[in-house]
């Protein structure tokens, strides 16, 4: 994975000066951190300009005059020091004088013959709207987008008596002008500062220069594996640190482990996270991810064309995830309006995306994946929206329980293969695919085997993978938003989440909002029979002795060894990664190992669990629909028991609806006591849909089985080495042989 790596490091070089450079080769590394330190305030101020862009009334010149005073250095102000000398009139005569259109051409012509080094410099509020100019403001700047609520700039510009500004038409509004000019904004900034209300422009400035000083500093974020040493020594830690980019790539750690933040995950404050009120899915995912993805591994305009392109017109409903009343204090986050109608859409339209973006050109990807059912036909429909010649170089096998998954769910998977894409059913559960695919990673021989034969290198787009994980915050973050929105609560109240898991990532997506500064009181785990999860957060004991894994009409959550649990416990633990080793190391040879007791009372503080039988889940969906005309899928069933348990009713709670019920019809057939089960799973959605139910079924997943009536499929026994043989075939098949 040499070439990797070096390609990864070249994409950053072309960040860094060749003086960068020279120190690192002829000095200490300690001497290199504390150098790096104070070039983070001053270096840049050599020969980089600071340039402030945001809309009028952003407070552009205020905070670059406080700017200019704690840097001393110089500011210029566009409007006066550049445009008026220019033109030898004020700006407003200008624009009197040549009319909208022609004043925007003069404005970015006047910018193109700007020269400055070592500067604070305020745009105009206009000058983002002309590309030549802000290109030539960029190649000596790092330009930082002041973001402030519309809202505010509208009151702002109403003190100031401004109604009208450049670009605004007869027809168009204040509000409609400042929304349009977003995405000009969007397309130039390296950072973006968010200026809550009532925060003072001083504090603005030093909000300023952290997002800078981050910018400058190409090493001061990074992934580290939950098994690395835990020590003193934050040299030692960041020699084993990888990149985003890096970690995307690889999906699992070198030792085993699973990738986490090194210094954790950024918090919000209570004002940023209200800036976000009012916004769009895609506006609120975009904040997050660049917050916690540093500009150096994907630039902010990158990310956002990424994120937009994620949440579009491939997403049923314009919220992407809305938040629906059920009953009481209970409400439901409906996470199945995209393609494949389950939660993996609201990661996997995204993760493909970044995978691509970050992989180098020179390699071939194979995308392995493990599956209960609804990760593998989410990774494979997200990654089928690559460009062509990304699918040229990347590929993906799925692997999933022959006889664990719904009928639907199987279909559907099987309706995705293609030339660069298998399916396989094993003859086993999930527990066994999800251990067979890391012991194909572990296995350093057959990898490094792929990459000299067949130039392939391995990775996983499972929840094992950041890029699969990190995305799935976001709506956490937004149904409480959303809650606010509707005036149900006001933000800084409680609310719990009760979330069907198996795997234990959706939960601890949860946990990271809440450690980002989102109120969430207690996260509650949602377990059906399988409830290995809900015996652990009660006991602190993880036991597999003597449990066999049971079907049930909840698949996805079939699960009896959790792989998110370990980024939790890496949490929870304090960064103890020799002590995660250790347990994880007992439960895979011992298959159990017991938590010492005072990280379980701290566990208890933040989890809470109960499981579900099968007679409750059905008897829940068909009482839930006689008494409000909405069905429930399996899963959303077993949360909804759960938190029907354990919820106190002292504050509102949000249960994930992780899957359309349309994914297993029989079961909700069964449970609604629809009359005959027909056979076919097409002729079970027409049933249930000739019932006009609440939500409809699911248009896409009809539309799929319609299209894919005669599917085949390989199946192969339980045996990692016959997995082996099928990636081998497959990137045979798909990628040139290297001789």
């Amino acid at each position: 994975m040499f070439h990797v790596a070096w390609n990864q490091h070249l994409k950053r070089m072309s960040r860094t000066t060749v003086f960068d450079v020279y120190i690192k080769l002829i000095f200490p590394r300690s001497f290199v951190l504390s150098w790096k330190s104070w070039m983070s305030f001053h270096s840049f101020i050599g020969d980089k300009n600071i340039v402030l862009m945001g809309p009028p009334g952003a407070g552009k010149t205020t905070v670059g005059r406080i700017l200019g005073q704690k840097l001393g250095c110089c500011f210029i102000d566009v409007d006066d020091d550049v445009l008026e000398k220019t033109w030898n009139m004020c700006v407003s005569e200008k624009l009197k004088d040549v009319g909208k259109e022609q004043f925007l051409e003069e404005e970015g012509r006047a910018l193109l013959s700007f020269s400055a080094s070592g500067s604070v410099v305020s745009l105009t509020g206009s000058n983002p709207m002309h590309a030549a100019s802000m290109e030539h403001v960029k190649k000596n700047g790092i330009v930082v987008y002041l973001d402030v609520p519309t809202q505010s700039i509208m009151e702002r510009l109403k003190l100031m008596k401004v109604d009208r500004i450049v670009g605004q038409g007869s027809g168009s509004s204040l509000r409609d002008i400042l929304q349009f000019r977003k995405q000009f904004y969007r397309k130039w900034y390296d950072v973006r500062v968010v200026c809550e209300n009532k925060i003072t422009a001083g504090f603005v400035a030093d909000k300023v220069l952290h997002a800078v000083k981050r910018y400058q500093d190409l090493e001061s974020e990074g992934l580290i594996s939950t098994r690395s040493l835990k020590c003193d020594d934050e040299g030692e830690q960041k020699h084993s640190m990888k990149y985003f980019s890096d970690a995307v790539v690889e999906g699992l750690a070198p030792d085993g482990g699973l990738f986490v933040p090194l210094m954790g995950l950024p918090k919000f404050t209570a004002g940023e996270w209200q800036s976000l009120l009012g916004t769009s899915y895609a506006e609120r995912a975009q904040l997050i991810l660049e917050s916690c993805i540093h500009p150096a591994d994907i630039p902010a305009p990158k990310l956002w064309a990424i994120v937009e392109a994620a949440y579009g017109q491939n997403f049923a409903c314009s919220k992407i995830a809305p938040v629906r009343h059920l009953t009481g204090n209970q409400f439901l986050l409906e996470l199945f309006h995209g393609p494949t109608a389950s939660f993996k859409d609201l990661a996997l339209q995204l993760m493909p995306h970044l995978f691509a973006y970050c992989i180098p050109k020179s390699c071939n990807y194979l995308i392995l994946v493990a599956t209960s059912g609804d990760t593998g036909s989410a990774v494979l429909d997200g990654f089928s929206r690559l460009t062509e010649t990304d699918k040229q170089r990347i590929a993906v096998a799925t692997f999933f329980p022959e006889d664990g998954v719904s009928q639907i769910q199987k279909s559907q998977m099987i309706g995705y293969q293609d030339k660069n894409t298998v399916v396989v059913g094993v003859k086993s559960d999930f527990d066994f695919c999800q251990s067979a695919i890391k012991k194909i990673f572990s296995d350093s021989e057959y990898t490094g085997f792929l990459t000299v034969e067949y130039g392939t290198a391995l990775s996983a787009a499972n929840s094992i993978n950041w890029a699969r994980l990190l995305p799935q915050v976001v709506y956490h973050v937004s149904a409480y938003l959303d809650l606010v929105e509707q005036n149900i609560i006001t933000f800084g109240s409680p609310v719990d989440v009760c979330i069907p898991t198996g795997n234990f990532g959706n939960l601890l997506a949860a946990v990271y909002a809440k450690t980002m500064g989102i109120p969430i009181r207690k996260c509650i785990c949602a377990s059906n029979q399988n409830n290995v999860l809900t015996d652990f957060i009660r006991t602190g004991l993880y036991d597999l002795r003597g449990r066999q894994l049971r079907q049930s009409s909840s698949p996805a959550i079939d699960i009896l060894k959790s792989s998110n649990l370990e980024r939790y416990l890496h949490l929870m633990i304090n960064g103890d990664g020799p002590l995660v080793a250790q347990l994880f190391s007992s439960l895979e040879n011992q298959h159990y190992f017991q938590l010492p007791k005072e990280f379980l009372e701290k566990l208890q503080q933040d989890l809470v669990a109960d499981w579900c039988s099968e007679k409750d889940c059905l008897d829940t969906i068909h009482s839930v629909y006689n008494s409000t005309g909405y069905i429930l899928d399996p899963h959303t069933a077993v949360a909804k028991v759960v938190a029907d348990r354990v919820q106190d009713k002292t504050c509102p709670v949000i249960i994930s609806s992780t899957a359309h019920y349309s994914k297993f019809a029989p079961a909700i057939l069964q449970a609604l006591r629809m009359g005959e089960i027909k056979q076919t799973p097409l002729s079970q959605l027409h049933l249930l849909n000739s019932y006009r139910p609440l939500p409809p079924v699911h248009r896409g997943l009809l539309e799929t089985m319609e299209k894919n009536k005669q599917q085949n499929h390989q199946v192969c026994a339980a045996d990692v080495n016959v997995l082996m043989e099928h990636v081998e075939a497959l990137i045979q098949k798909q990628f040139m042989k290297v001789f």
